[in-house]
Protein backbone atom coordinates (compact mmCIF):
# COMPACT_ATOMS: atom_id res chain seq x y z
CA UNK A 1 0.00 0.00 0.00
CA UNK A 2 1.20 3.65 -1.26
CA UNK A 3 1.61 5.74 1.69
CA UNK A 4 2.47 9.84 1.09
CA UNK A 5 5.67 10.67 2.41
CA UNK A 6 5.69 12.37 5.60
CA UNK A 7 8.46 13.72 7.61
CA UNK A 8 9.42 12.14 11.19
CA UNK A 9 7.68 14.88 13.15
CA UNK A 10 4.06 14.23 10.94
CA UNK A 11 4.69 10.63 11.57
CA UNK A 12 5.38 10.99 15.40
CA UNK A 13 2.09 12.69 15.35
CA UNK A 14 -0.05 10.20 13.41
CA UNK A 15 1.41 7.80 15.81
CA UNK A 16 1.02 9.52 18.88
CA UNK A 17 -3.32 9.95 17.44
CA UNK A 18 -3.46 6.53 16.55
CA UNK A 19 -2.24 5.52 20.38
CA UNK A 20 -4.73 8.14 21.63
CA UNK A 21 -8.19 6.25 23.13
CA UNK A 22 -9.98 9.27 22.42
CA UNK A 23 -8.83 10.04 18.87
CA UNK A 24 -10.68 8.29 16.38
CA UNK A 25 -9.29 7.52 13.07
CA UNK A 26 -11.61 9.79 11.07
CA UNK A 27 -10.04 12.73 12.83
CA UNK A 28 -6.92 11.15 11.66
CA UNK A 29 -8.00 10.94 7.76
CA UNK A 30 -9.08 14.24 8.09
CA UNK A 31 -5.99 16.34 9.06
CA UNK A 32 -2.97 14.00 7.60
CA UNK A 33 -5.62 11.84 4.54
CA UNK A 34 -4.78 8.16 5.96
CA UNK A 35 -7.77 6.18 6.16
CA UNK A 36 -7.97 3.30 8.96
CA UNK A 37 -5.77 0.74 6.65
CA UNK A 38 -3.29 2.94 6.18
CA UNK A 39 -2.83 4.09 9.52
CA UNK A 40 -2.04 0.38 10.12
CA UNK A 41 0.62 0.28 7.72
CA UNK A 42 2.25 3.36 8.94
CA UNK A 43 2.26 1.84 12.65
CA UNK A 44 3.58 -1.54 11.15
CA UNK A 45 6.17 0.30 9.38
CA UNK A 46 7.65 2.59 12.24
CA UNK A 47 6.89 0.46 15.39
CA UNK A 48 8.70 -2.26 16.97
CA UNK A 49 6.83 -5.87 16.16
CA UNK A 50 5.67 -6.42 19.93
CA UNK A 51 4.51 -2.65 20.01
CA UNK A 52 2.22 -2.78 16.87
CA UNK A 53 0.91 -6.12 18.29
CA UNK A 54 0.00 -4.44 21.15
CA UNK A 55 -1.95 -1.18 19.86
CA UNK A 56 -3.31 -3.50 17.50
CA UNK A 57 -4.97 -5.60 20.34
CA UNK A 58 -6.10 -2.61 21.91
CA UNK A 59 -7.36 -0.68 19.33
CA UNK A 60 -9.08 -4.05 17.30
CA UNK A 61 -13.56 -3.45 18.01
CA UNK A 62 -12.76 -0.26 20.46
CA UNK A 63 -15.47 1.56 19.81
CA UNK A 64 -13.70 4.99 20.91
CA UNK A 65 -11.40 4.42 17.23
CA UNK A 66 -14.60 4.92 14.97
CA UNK A 67 -16.99 7.99 14.95
CA UNK A 68 -19.99 5.49 13.93
CA UNK A 69 -19.57 2.90 16.72
CA UNK A 70 -19.48 5.56 19.38
CA UNK A 71 -22.04 6.19 21.93
CA UNK A 72 -21.14 9.91 22.48
CA UNK A 73 -20.30 12.56 20.34
CA UNK A 74 -20.62 15.96 22.52
CA UNK A 75 -17.93 16.55 24.78
CA UNK A 76 -14.85 14.73 23.35
CA UNK A 77 -11.47 16.24 24.38
CA UNK A 78 -10.25 17.94 21.13
CA UNK A 79 -5.77 18.54 21.12
CA UNK A 80 -4.76 22.17 20.38
CA UNK A 81 -2.60 20.04 17.84
CA UNK A 82 -5.89 18.52 15.75
CA UNK A 83 -7.07 20.50 13.28
CA UNK A 84 -10.57 19.05 12.98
Amino acid sequence: MKLPNFDQQTIDRIIEMAWEDRTPFDVIETQFGLKEKQVIVLMRQHMKESSFCMWRKRVTKRKTKHLNKREFIAGRFKSQNQKS
